[in-house]
């Protein structure tokens, strides 16, 4: 197996930032607040990666379309579709979350946070079941660059 190297990297990235979550609940829940600060950072910037690695990505070499059977596209796509509609709600709850956090505006932080890690733990899983489907179990279709597709270079 032939794995691309960008998207198993970017992939590695958002599966690291949901373990730390998962610790930063554990250290929260045992009260140890400056560990919990500091791994709920580092889950963001593990975060913060992936997105850079994927949109930089998508923009200079472009995305892969899905490769496997036709008659599975259209779940595939559905699938695709709310994936990356609770990324875009996990990163705005976890922006939200960390400034909220760092402000010390506590009542809000404590109202999200929960709710923001468990879509986070979500974004994760649909993650690598997309990174799955498009080079795991089936071998990736065509990539196509934003440039190329836009402009036809």
């Amino acid at each position: 197996m032939n794995l691309p190297i960008l998207p198993t990297i970017s992939t590695t990235f958002i599966v690291l930032s949901a373990v730390l979550v998962a610790i930063g609940w554990v250290l929260i829940a045992k009260k140890n607040v400056e560990a919990h600060r500091k791994v709920m950072l580092a889950a963001g910037v593990s975060a913060l990666a992936f997105f850079i690695i994927y949109v930089s990505r998508t923009v200079f070499i472009g995305n892969t379309a899905f490769g496997g059977p036709d008659e599975l596209k259209i779940y595939y796509t559905v699938f695709l579709v709310f994936h990356i509609t609770l990324a875009t709600v996990g990163a705005v709850f976890g922006l939200t979350s960390i400034i909220s956090g760092l402000k010390s505006n506590l009542k809000l932080h404590r109202k999200i946070g929960a709710i923001t890690s468990i879509i986070w733990f979500f974004v994760a899983i649909t993650g690598v079941i997309v990174y799955s489907l498009l080079y795991v179990i089936y071998e990736g279709g065509e990539t196509t660059s934003v440039f190329k597709a836009i402009l036809g270079f």
